[in-house]
C-alpha cells in the first residue's frame, strides 16, 4: 500500500526512508549463475535465441561455430556487436548463443536481443544506454499473412477492364 506524500517535510522523511508504509524502489540486483554468466532470450521474426554470457576475451560463438562462421555476412556481425559498443564494453565478454527458426537476418537480430538483455541483467547498469539504444525492445515486426482472393498479403490480382 502506497500512500500519498503531501508536503516537502514528508518528502524528506520519505528519501531518508523514516516513514513507515512507503517503499523506495532499490536498484537493481546483477542476475547470474553458478558459473557467474548472465543469460537471456532475444527473438526476432520467427528465431528465438538463448544467450550466455560472461566475462572473457571477446569471443563469440553462435550454434558451437564462430560468429565469422555462422553469419557470413559482415552486416549481420555489425549487428551483433552493436550492443556491446553501445555499453561500452567491447571485447569484454565471451558469448555463446543457440538460435533455433527464422532466416540468417532474424536470427542475427534475435542474438542482439538476447546479449542485450543478458548484458543489462549482468551489470544492470548498462540498461540505461541499452534502453536509450532501443535494444531491449523486441522488434514484434512479422511477416504479415496472405488473404485469400489477394496474389500476396496486399498484392491484388491485375485487374482487367475488358
Amino acid at each position: 500500500m502506497v500512500e500519498e506524500v503531501k508536503s516537502l517535510a514528508e518528502l524528506g522523511e520519505v528519501a531518508e526512508g523514516t516513514v513507515p508504509g512507503v517503499e523506495i524502489e532499490a536498484p537493481r540486483e546483477p542476475v547470474r549463475d553458478e558459473l557467474g554468466r548472465a543469460y537471456a532470450t532475444g527473438k526476432r521474426k520467427d528465431a528465438v535465441a538463448r544467450v550466455w554470457i560472461k566475462p572473457g576475451s571477446g569471443k563469440v560463438t553462435v550454434n558451437g561455430r564462430d560468429i565469422t562462421v555462422y553469419f557470413a555476412r559482415p552486416v549481420q556481425q555489425l549487428i551483433l556487436n552493436q550492443p556491446f559498443q553501445v555499453a561500452g564494453v567491447e571485447g569484454e565478454f565471451d558469448v555463446e548463443a543457440t538460435v533455433k527458426g527464422g532466416g540468417l537476418s532474424g536470427q542475427a537480430g534475435a542474438v542482439k536481443h538476447g546479449i542485450s538483455k543478458a548484458l543489462q541483467l549482468y551489470d544492470p547498469s548498462l540498461r540505461s544506454s541499452l534502453k536509450a539504444a532501443g535494444f531491449l525492445t523486441r522488434d514484434a515486426r512479422v511477416v504479415e499473412r496472405k488473404k485469400f482472393g489477394r496474389r500476396k498479403a496486399r498484392r491484388s490480382f491485375q485487374f482487367s477492364k475488358r
